[in-house]
Protein backbone atom coordinates (compact mmCIF):
# COMPACT_ATOMS: atom_id res chain seq x y z
CA UNK A 1 0.00 0.00 0.00
CA UNK A 2 1.44 3.15 -1.14
CA UNK A 3 1.95 6.56 1.80
CA UNK A 4 -0.66 8.69 0.44
CA UNK A 5 -3.06 5.36 0.59
CA UNK A 6 -2.23 4.85 3.77
CA UNK A 7 -2.40 8.75 5.18
CA UNK A 8 -6.10 8.70 3.56
CA UNK A 9 -6.88 5.82 5.32
CA UNK A 10 -5.89 6.78 8.49
CA UNK A 11 -7.65 10.05 7.95
CA UNK A 12 -11.03 8.42 7.40
CA UNK A 13 -11.26 6.37 10.24
CA UNK A 14 -10.08 9.06 12.07
CA UNK A 15 -12.93 11.24 10.82
CA UNK A 16 -15.35 8.37 11.06
CA UNK A 17 -13.98 7.90 15.11
CA UNK A 18 -14.87 11.67 15.47
CA UNK A 19 -17.83 11.39 14.04
CA UNK A 20 -19.56 8.75 16.05
CA UNK A 21 -17.79 9.20 19.45
CA UNK A 22 -19.11 13.14 19.14
CA UNK A 23 -22.48 12.45 20.45
CA UNK A 24 -21.76 10.09 22.52
CA UNK A 25 -19.22 12.14 24.45
CA UNK A 26 -21.60 15.13 24.66
CA UNK A 27 -22.07 16.32 27.84
CA UNK A 28 -25.94 17.21 29.30
CA UNK A 29 -25.08 21.00 30.35
CA UNK A 30 -27.38 21.60 33.42
CA UNK A 31 -29.03 24.85 33.90
CA UNK A 32 -27.45 27.14 36.67
CA UNK A 33 -28.46 27.01 40.14
CA UNK A 34 -29.23 30.79 40.34
CA UNK A 35 -29.46 33.15 37.63
CA UNK A 36 -31.26 36.20 37.07
CA UNK A 37 -32.92 37.60 33.88
CA UNK A 38 -33.34 41.51 33.57
CA UNK A 39 -36.80 43.49 31.85
CA UNK A 40 -37.05 46.82 30.76
CA UNK A 41 -40.03 49.10 31.10
CA UNK A 42 -42.36 48.91 28.07
CA UNK A 43 -42.11 53.10 26.76
CA UNK A 44 -44.68 55.55 27.58
CA UNK A 45 -47.60 55.74 24.82
CA UNK A 46 -47.82 52.28 24.07
CA UNK A 47 -50.86 51.98 23.00
CA UNK A 48 -53.96 49.97 25.48
CA UNK A 49 -54.50 46.42 26.40
CA UNK A 50 -51.50 43.88 26.74
CA UNK A 51 -48.70 44.79 25.52
CA UNK A 52 -44.95 42.46 25.38
CA UNK A 53 -42.90 44.06 27.42
CA UNK A 54 -39.75 41.60 27.34
CA UNK A 55 -38.92 37.86 26.35
CA UNK A 56 -35.61 35.60 27.31
CA UNK A 57 -35.66 31.78 25.83
CA UNK A 58 -33.04 29.36 26.17
CA UNK A 59 -32.71 25.23 26.13
CA UNK A 60 -34.29 25.56 29.82
CA UNK A 61 -37.18 27.15 29.18
CA UNK A 62 -38.98 30.44 28.39
CA UNK A 63 -39.62 33.74 30.14
CA UNK A 64 -41.53 36.73 29.04
CA UNK A 65 -42.18 39.83 30.43
CA UNK A 66 -45.82 41.49 30.03
CA UNK A 67 -48.13 44.49 30.77
CA UNK A 68 -51.09 45.96 31.04
CA UNK A 69 -51.23 49.17 29.43
CA UNK A 70 -54.13 51.72 29.78
CA UNK A 71 -54.09 55.43 28.75
CA UNK A 72 -50.85 54.93 27.49
CA UNK A 73 -49.10 53.82 30.47
CA UNK A 74 -48.18 50.29 31.83
CA UNK A 75 -50.17 49.87 34.96
CA UNK A 76 -48.91 46.03 36.39
CA UNK A 77 -46.31 44.03 34.76
CA UNK A 78 -46.30 39.99 34.79
CA UNK A 79 -44.34 37.26 34.29
CA UNK A 80 -45.49 34.28 31.87
CA UNK A 81 -43.37 31.04 32.61
CA UNK A 82 -43.35 28.52 29.61
CA UNK A 83 -46.56 29.66 28.53
CA UNK A 84 -48.25 30.20 31.78
CA UNK A 85 -49.64 33.19 33.52
CA UNK A 86 -47.66 33.50 36.84
CA UNK A 87 -50.11 35.20 39.40
CA UNK A 88 -49.13 34.67 42.88
CA UNK A 89 -48.58 33.27 45.77
CA UNK A 90 -48.69 36.32 48.03
CA UNK A 91 -46.38 34.48 50.33
CA UNK A 92 -43.57 33.20 47.94
CA UNK A 93 -42.13 29.10 47.93
CA UNK A 94 -38.62 29.54 49.61
CA UNK A 95 -35.64 30.43 47.96
CA UNK A 96 -32.10 30.79 48.89
CA UNK A 97 -31.23 33.78 51.17
CA UNK A 98 -27.42 33.43 48.81
CA UNK A 99 -29.19 32.96 45.35
CA UNK A 100 -31.05 36.44 45.75
CA UNK A 101 -28.28 38.08 47.25
CA UNK A 102 -25.83 37.15 44.57
CA UNK A 103 -28.63 38.70 42.20
CA UNK A 104 -28.52 41.87 44.01
CA UNK A 105 -32.07 41.52 46.15
CA UNK A 106 -31.94 43.21 49.52
CA UNK A 107 -33.27 40.90 52.53
CA UNK A 108 -35.66 41.14 53.70
CA UNK A 109 -37.49 42.27 50.24
CA UNK A 110 -40.59 44.15 50.00
CA UNK A 111 -43.92 42.71 48.67
CA UNK A 112 -45.91 44.59 46.22
CA UNK A 113 -49.71 44.58 46.51
CA UNK A 114 -51.52 41.09 45.36
CA UNK A 115 -52.23 41.85 40.92
CA UNK A 116 -49.73 44.50 40.90
CA UNK A 117 -46.59 44.64 39.89
CA UNK A 118 -44.44 47.77 38.87
CA UNK A 119 -40.76 49.54 38.92
CA UNK A 120 -38.64 51.17 36.98
CA UNK A 121 -36.96 47.70 35.77
CA UNK A 122 -38.13 44.10 35.98
CA UNK A 123 -36.10 41.00 37.30
CA UNK A 124 -36.69 37.11 37.47
CA UNK A 125 -34.29 35.52 39.75
CA UNK A 126 -34.52 31.44 39.39
CA UNK A 127 -33.15 29.17 42.37
CA UNK A 128 -32.67 25.70 41.35
CA UNK A 129 -30.86 24.85 44.45
CA UNK A 130 -33.70 23.41 46.76
CA UNK A 131 -35.65 20.35 45.74
CA UNK A 132 -38.09 22.12 43.50
CA UNK A 133 -37.10 24.96 41.35
CA UNK A 134 -38.44 28.27 41.78
CA UNK A 135 -38.74 31.83 39.28
CA UNK A 136 -39.12 34.89 41.01
CA UNK A 137 -40.64 38.30 39.71
CA UNK A 138 -39.54 41.78 41.03
CA UNK A 139 -39.70 44.89 40.31
CA UNK A 140 -37.37 47.87 41.10
CA UNK A 141 -38.91 49.97 43.46
CA UNK A 142 -36.28 52.84 44.37
CA UNK A 143 -33.03 50.82 45.05
CA UNK A 144 -34.90 48.01 46.01
CA UNK A 145 -36.21 45.09 44.36
CA UNK A 146 -39.98 44.00 45.12
CA UNK A 147 -41.75 41.16 45.38
CA UNK A 148 -44.18 40.52 42.40
CA UNK A 149 -44.98 36.75 42.11
CA UNK A 150 -43.28 33.26 42.07
CA UNK A 151 -44.00 30.06 41.15
CA UNK A 152 -42.69 26.53 40.82
CA UNK A 153 -40.64 25.37 37.66
CA UNK A 154 -40.78 22.15 36.53
CA UNK A 155 -37.16 20.45 36.69
CA UNK A 156 -36.77 19.81 32.34
CA UNK A 157 -38.04 23.56 31.80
Amino acid sequence: MSLSRLCGAVLVAGLATLTLAGPAHAQKKEPPSCAAISFRTIPPGAPDGEQDAGLYKSRFGKIEIKADVKGGQATNYYMVLNGKKVDGPANPPKVSDTCLKSKHVKLPYQKQAAGSCTGSRFRVVIDRSGKQPVAMFFGLQGDDWAYCSATTVEKGA
